[in-house]
């Protein structure tokens, strides 16, 4: 079990060299390049680089992960958005390349909430794309693409259930076809579960995350409240007020260690931040993550 960092929160605010050097400071070297705007149109030469500036830190970016549900193009039955994601889809899994990261990765997309009876459609469409990016992927060098459980019922896979059919039916795939395509993993979060319209809780965020350790090569370490709605980290304060213990984590983490799939996973602190674009608040996001950080490595168990 190693610790990393998801870049989001720096986004727009602070520079990948400031995150880089904060990283190195604290001892955490594993870096989840999460996506941004100009990500998919950026030449190949800004990520050769970006890997130089990482690496000379003793950094390395060991995933890419999607941010902004930008990807999520194949769910909507829409053949617009199904052919942009496709494109933006093998563009971050080239960018992955390029970076040297194990995998790339996104959340599966949502159903629009008035056009429900299209999920299903929304599932088989995306399953067929991922069948040939999972070729896509191999022949640009990458060990897998993940996928994230969701805290939506419109954002599949939320499910026991979903996670078994979405990964199992890829998982399926790739063993008839070991030579040629790349494994699909999930990228878990432990801070999410499933709560209905009323808030009632369907689906635990501990008991969903315990369902998906056999498919899971990599994990978010996000905070969140009893109706999994807002998110945030691990500071003190928000360990008092929050609703995932991590001490809990850590003894299913150590009981489950032999149920990955893979031998080194990484999770990856996924916060905000503060406010975004505020004098009074973009200072404090070295505080946060460095206060979260500490936190995890005292009470997670890490190698």
């Amino acid at each position: 079990m190693k610790l990393g960092i998801k870049s989001d929160p720096i986004e727009y605010r602070y520079t990948f060299d400031w995150l880089f050097d904060l990283m190195k400071e604290l001892g955490v070297c594993f870096l989840q390049l999460g996506s941004f705007l100009e990500l998919y149109n950026l030449e190949d030469g800004y990520f050769v680089e970006l890997r130089k500036r990482a690496e000379k830190r003793g950094i390395r970016i060991k995933s890419c992960f999607s941010s902004h549900r930008e990807l999520g193009g194949f769910m909507t039955g829409d053949p617009y958005f199904e052919r942009c994601t496709r494109r933006n889809f093998e563009r971050y899994i080239r960018v992955a390349s390029v970076l040297g990261a194990d995998y790339m990765g996104a959340s599966a997309g949502a159903v629009y909430r008035d056009r429900a009876e299209y999920k299903e459609r929304g599932i088989d469409c995306y399953l067929r794309h991922m069948r040939e990016l999972m070729r896509f992927a191999r022949d640009a060098g990458l060990k897998a693409l993940t996928v994230e459980t969701m805290s939506s019922l419109a954002e599949p896979p939320s499910l026991p259930a979903e996670i078994d059919n979405m990964v199992g039916q890829l998982g399926d795939f790739h063993r008839r076809n070991p030579d040629t395509t790349v494994p699909f993993y999930l990228c878990g979060d432990i801070s999410h579960g499933l709560a209905d319209e009323h808030g009632g809780i369907l689906v635990d965020n501990m008991a969903l995350f315990e369902h998906a350790l056999p498919h899971m090569a990599e994990f978010h370490f996000k905070n969140t409240d009893a109706i999994f709605d807002s998110t945030f980290g691990f500071r003190d304060d928000e360990i008092a007020r929050g609703h995932v213990d991590l001490a809990a984590v850590d003894r299913m983490l150590q009981r489950h260690a032999d149920r990955f799939p893979v031998d080194e996973v990484v999770g990856y602190l996924e916060i905000g931040g503060p406010k975004l674009g505020r004098d009074y608040s973009d200072p404090r996001l070295a505080e946060q993550l460095v206060g979260s950080i500490e936190n995890l490595e005292k009470y997670i168990t890490f190698s």
